[in-house]
């Protein structure tokens, strides 16, 4: 398959202006002024008056549901494949939640290598909220090599649902997570559920302290609440790593956190956006009981990059928080961005910056606005 887009404005993500964009099988091949090009079957899209930017990576996302605190009825359904294209989502890391009971990290490894077959770019954490971890293979090393697609360990921490792991604990599974990554070559990850309890961001401090760089340690929902957000631009002012949620934050919207954190003095390439898709949301009443519950959408990384274009950010500054900042703290080679060898991972928006096509692994999934692949076995 090749395919060259002429006269797009390239966001790469940084502004490239109106530039032609070469692409054969999944890889660019170049991005440059009026490409001549003749290829048997190439296919060819006048882009003019579209903007170009890299496919949205979306590196929290139940894929294979979460839920269950409310009994069997109240798991949430797996995603399908045309819910990312709708959104422009062309890479995903799957993560599992509450229930390791009904929702087996085998499914999660299976659901991953189906959408992956499908047309997207997936990979996953081992583990859910549980410690000690619940994983492939029974040992974190051996997830981390012999599994491609896992890139670290999940867990929960200030949550009530959580195993509420001790240092020592914490400093076992991170140290397995170091060495299962220098082995597996790649950079290996404790991700991090946070829930609304104290303490979660003194125990990373303290692992930090005791000698494990803090690379290794990604707290994601960091903004769900004001006080859990305060101790997260700690985090990040000291090194770290911090992920929002675009599916909800404390403030009017997850945007807005982004900007707080801007506005407090965070390095733009610290910050991280994430959807929970799929993940339920969960309302509990002041004595734990759960009195209601709701299911997270997989769109909101794409409705928070326009939020943030509205409040002022340039698409320069917006898209590394859900592309090429991604990409780099996963160390994922060839994401994020649009360049010669990367990856063809694109999207194509109007000028109101509404989504009429989605590019992945160099194949068209979204055409004039209008899902072309859907999964397996949608309608």
């Amino acid at each position: 398959m090749s395919l060259l887009l002429k006269n797009a404005a390239v966001f790469a993500p940084a502004p490239l202006g109106v530039k032609d964009v070469f692409v054969v099988g999944d890889r660019i091949v170049a991005v440059d002024d009026a490409l001549s090009v003749s290829l048997p079957g190439l296919e060819t899209l006048d882009a003019r008056g579209l903007t170009l930017t890299p496919g949205l990576i979306d590196q929290h996302i139940h894929v294979t549901g979460g839920g269950g605190e409310g009994g069997p009825a109240s798991r949430t359904p797996e995603l399908v494949l045309s819910e990312l294209v709708e959104c422009g989502t062309t890479t995903v890391v799957g993560v599992s939640g509450t229930d390791s009971v009904t929702r087996p990290i085998e499914g999660l490894l299976a659901k991953v290598r189906a959408l992956a077959a499908e047309g997207v770019s997936t990979w996953m954490y081992t583990s859910n909220y549980a410690v000690p971890p619940t994983l492939l293979t029974g040992s974190i090393r051996k997830d981390l090599f012999c599994v491609p697609e896992v890139l670290g360990v999940k867990i929960a921490m200030g949550d009530h649902r959580c195993s509420f792991p001790t240092i020592d604990e914490l400093m076992r599974i991170v140290s397995d997570i170091r060495v299962g990554g220098m082995i597996a070559g790649k950079i290996g990850f404790l991700h991090i559920h946070l829930g609304n309890l104290p303490g979660a961001f003194d125990q990373l401090a303290e692992v930090v302290r005791r000698g494990i760089p803090v690379r290794h340690l990604r707290p994601t929902h960091c903004a769900r609440d004001k006080a859990l957000f305060a101790e997260a631009i700690a985090f990040a002012k000291s090194g770290g790593v911090i992920d929002v949620t675009s599916g909800g934050s404390c403030f009017d919207t997850p945007a807005k956190a982004i900007r707080a954190a801007l506005e407090d003095g965070v390095e733009p390439e610290r910050i991280t956006m994430s959807t929970d898709g799929h993940g339920s949301i969960p309302r509990f009443d002041a004595q734990g009981v759960m009195v209601g519950l709701g299911i997270g959408g997989v769109s909101s990384n794409l409705r928070e990059f326009r939020s943030l274009l509205d409040l002022g950010l340039k698409p320069e500054q917006a898209l590394p928080f859900l592309t090429s900042n991604v990409a780099k703290h996963l160390g994922l080679p060839g994401k994020g961005v649009i360049a010669a060898g990367a990856d063809a991972d694109l999207c194509l928006f109007d000028s109101r910056f509404d989504l009429r096509y989605v590019i992945a692994k160099g194949r068209m999934l979204m055409r004039g606005g209008t899902v072309e692949v859907k999964g397996t076995f949608e309608e």
